[in-house]
Formats: C-alpha cells, structure tokens, sequence
C-alpha cells in the first residue's frame, strides 16, 4: 500500500466518464468531499478563487459531493454540477457522488483517510469539505478540518509549488 499515490485510482466524472486520476501526474491537489446543503458549502467560493489564482502554476481541486452527512447532498449529479456551476461559478473538476466511509467508501477516500489520519488519528472523514493535500508524486501530504477555509491552505500549497 504505501507504493501506491492517487494516481493508482480512477473515479466517475459528474458528467458520466471515468476519469484515471493519473491525469493530474505533477499537479498538487487538493482533494475535497463537498456538499451542496451544509453549513461550509460557501466554501466552494473559496476553492474556486484558489483554482481560479492556482490553475495555471500546477494546481487542481478535485471536488467530490457526498451525501453521508446528513443528507446535505441529496441530489443527482446533474442537479449538484448546476448548483455548483450557477452558485458559485465552480469549474475545476467534479466528480460524481461518492461514499468517504463506511463498506462503499471509495477506494481513493479509503487510501487517503490511511495515508493522512484525522483528529487523535482517527481515519473516517468526520464532515463535508474535509480536504486532502496531494504533492505532484501524488503523495498524500496534508489533511485538513472542514473548518479550514481553503484559502488557509494556500501557504502550504505554495511550498509544494516552490
């Protein structure tokens, strides 16, 4: 397992195509589980302003709705990708909805959650708009709180840019 970088993984487009994750080789990103209904949903204005100022120096956010948190992304992906879209002007790549825990949690969000542990190192994500910082190797560097705004993140994302 510890050979393994996200670049191993592929995951479903909110559009419908499968998409090998290998396609961001050398880019840092920043791996988000979002929701369309929750309390840090505007936060999606901030992860577009740092991929709106970051996208053309190497980096990509990578947003994943997930509806494990109280039912705050109850939508299809159609309905979630014009939320995104029409709100907040969201363009960096989203993909379709996905479980973080439990027996059908994606299998990037089961290597993430073991290579960059939480709160007293505890794996399971604990809220939408957790956040996972992945080096150009696509090795998982960072894990941060839904509390952290993404533009916080931002330092830690030019020291890997530098």
């Amino acid at each position: 397992m510890t050979d393994k970088t996200v670049y191993d993984f592929t995951a479903t487009t909110i559009r419908g195509e499968e998409q090998s994750l290998d396609a961001y080789r050398g880019k840092v990103l920043l791996i988000v589980n979002t929701a369309s209904k929750c309390g840090f949903t505007p936060q999606f204005e901030g992860l577009q302003a740092l991929y709106s100022d970051m996208k053309d120096k190497g980096v990509e956010v990578l947003g994943f709705p997930c509806n494990q948190f109280k039912n705050q992304d109850p939508a299809d992906d159609q309905a979630i990708s014009e939320f995104c879209s029409l709100n907040y002007g969201v363009d960096f790549p989203m993909f379709s909805k996905i479980d973080v825990n439990g027996p059908d949690a994606h299998p990037l969000y089961q290597f993430l959650k073991k290579q960059a542990k939480g709160l007293l190192g505890s794996e399971g994500v604990k809220w939408n708009f957790t956040k996972f910082l992945v080096d150009q190797n696509g090795k998982v560097v960072g894990r941060y709180p839904p509390t952290t705004k993404p533009e916080a993140i931002r330092g830690d994302i030019e020291k890997l840019l530098a």
